[in-house]
């Protein structure tokens, strides 16, 4: 695993920044690294793709189309036939199916029906859908399904990426808790052996007790073991920050030990991300998770169209020119060539269908709107979610934010007592008991304050994950 701190020192051209022993490793950079490399992100960029290759494919539906038939059948020294054709089919948006070919045959025993010219016979035709499918039709809703689907990948992917950066930003303020908690218990222990040092020069001169300096000692183990725990959650914390930085090639990294995350701090004004009303009514507009459902609604009347469509009778109408070989004109005949080929040169022919019972279409359209039933009710009831998610969130952010303050004034006073308590114990009118418990009320006010800011930060990015606007 290569260390990410190798990549900042050597000025990736990504980023063109350099950085040394002591530069903070900031949010910004961290998430700079997760939306280029994470997999995730790359595996959701690649939605796009997929949609674009889903509605090439569609359209592929109204593409011209070669084709060509050759029969050859000998036999006992006799050319029982040789029948061909070759052509163009050329499909429309507006279900009109044009064919252009031409027609070659000879032997001895061809049908009646199968005898063409000696040159041979080319046709231009057009079939034309009369009822189902005239004006809408597979064809068609294909595409539109594929357009759809570039919103509803887009939007897909937004919801992923949402998730992914929620969960990077979380574990980046963890990782900056254990480093706050690091720190404390670092200085707590320097304190505890500066204390030492101070009860031990007392007892040699004659000052304090001998049980002073022991309790003193003791304080010291107790600070040594909770600085050892710090440090290794602090490793661990790392390790899963880890999880989230990659590099070209899939080549994960690994968050140096010289890098430090940023300070815990609630100077965000969270007052400007109050949710309104309008925004919570209008919310489905903008929210990846609600435009999904949006979008499958909208792919689900189109699959109600088409449903409806196949009610009406199939009825196909088809009509082709004749020439004679190539020649549209008939020498033989005093009549104008538009004429020839209306009422002379031509085949037409309709086919029809119709099911008597039509249990399938009724089936099916049954089916679909029950699909839109349900997603409606799918679309309700998570709007109401991330709509109470959202106050929710900021009804805790804002009462976290004003127990940070009352907590930042507890860790002024107690650092008030502790000075004091300290001055009296200098003095000797206070005991190292004392001083430990003062010592100890500051230090577990500093966690609370720690955590609580750690988690104002999480809230505010909470927030706006829960209104998708981690993009």
């Amino acid at each position: 695993m290569i260390r990410i701190f190798f990549f900042l020192l050597i000025s990736v051209s990504a980023f063109g920044q350099t950085i040394d022993s002591t530069q903070v490793f900031s949010l910004e950079k961290y998430l700079t690294w997760v939306r280029v490399y994470h997999p995730v992100m790359q595996q959701a960029n690649l939605l796009e793709n997929k949609a674009d290759a889903s509605l090439l494919e569609a359209r592929g539906m109204f593409d011209p189309k070669w084709f060509g038939d050759y029969e050859d059948k000998s036999f006992d020294q006799k050319n029982y036939f040789r029948i061909g054709e070759a052509g163009l089919k050329i499909p429309t948006w507006w279900g009109v199916d044009v064919k252009m070919a031409y027609l070659w045959s000879n032997g001895d025993f061809l049908n009646p029906e199968g005898k063409l010219p000696k040159n041979g016979q080319a046709i231009i035709g057009v079939e034309i859908p009369l009822l189902q499918g005239l004006v809408f039709d597979q064809r068609r809703a294909q595409v539109q399904q594929a357009r759809l689907l570039q919103d509803g990948n887009e939007a897909t992917r937004r919801t992923i990426v949402n998730e992914l950066l929620l969960n990077a930003i979380e574990t980046y303020w963890k990782w900056a808790y254990q480093n706050q908690i690091l720190q404390v218990y670092e200085n707590s222990l320097n304190l505890a052996q500066d204390r030492f040092e101070l009860v031990k020069s007392s007892f040699e001169q004659g000052d304090k007790p001998a049980i002073d300096t022991l309790e003193s000692l003791i304080q010291i183990q107790n600070r040594e073991l909770q600085y050892s725990q710090a440090q290794v959650d602090f490793r661990n914390a790392t390790l899963k920050l880890s999880n989230f930085l990659w590099f070209e090639d899939l080549t994960p990294l690994e968050v140096s030990e010289n890098l430090r995350p940023e300070n815990l701090h609630a100077d965000w004004n969270f007052l400007e991300e109050k949710p309104n009303p309008d925004f919570l009514k209008n919310i489905a507009d903008s929210h990846p998770e609600l435009q999904s459902i949006l979008i499958k609604q909208q792919q689900l009347q189109i699959k109600e169209r088409l449903k409806r469509e196949q009610f009406k009778p199939n009825l196909r109408f088809n009509y082709n020119f004749l020439g004679n070989g190539f020649d549209w004109t008939d020498n033989n005949s005093n009549e104008a060539v538009i004429n020839n080929l209306v009422t002379e040169n031509y085949k037409w022919g309709l086919k029809f269908s119709y099911p008597l019972l039509l249990r399938k279409e009724r089936g099916g359209l049954e089916l679909v709107r029950i699909e839109q039933l349900e997603n409606q009710y799918k679309l309700g009831e998570k709007q109401l979610k991330i709509s109470n998610k959202i106050i929710a969130t900021f009804q805790q952010l804002e009462t976290t934010f004003g127990q940070i303050n009352t907590l930042e004034s507890m860790v002024g006073n107690y650092e008030i007592l502790l000075e004091a308590e300290f001055e009296k114990f200098r003095i000797g009118e206070s005991s190292i008991f004392l001083l430990n418990s003062r010592e100890q009320k500051l230090i577990d006010a500093q966690m609370k304050l720690n955590k609580l800011q750690t988690e104002f930060q999480k809230l505010k990015w909470k927030l706006r994950g829960a209104k998708g606007q981690l993009q």
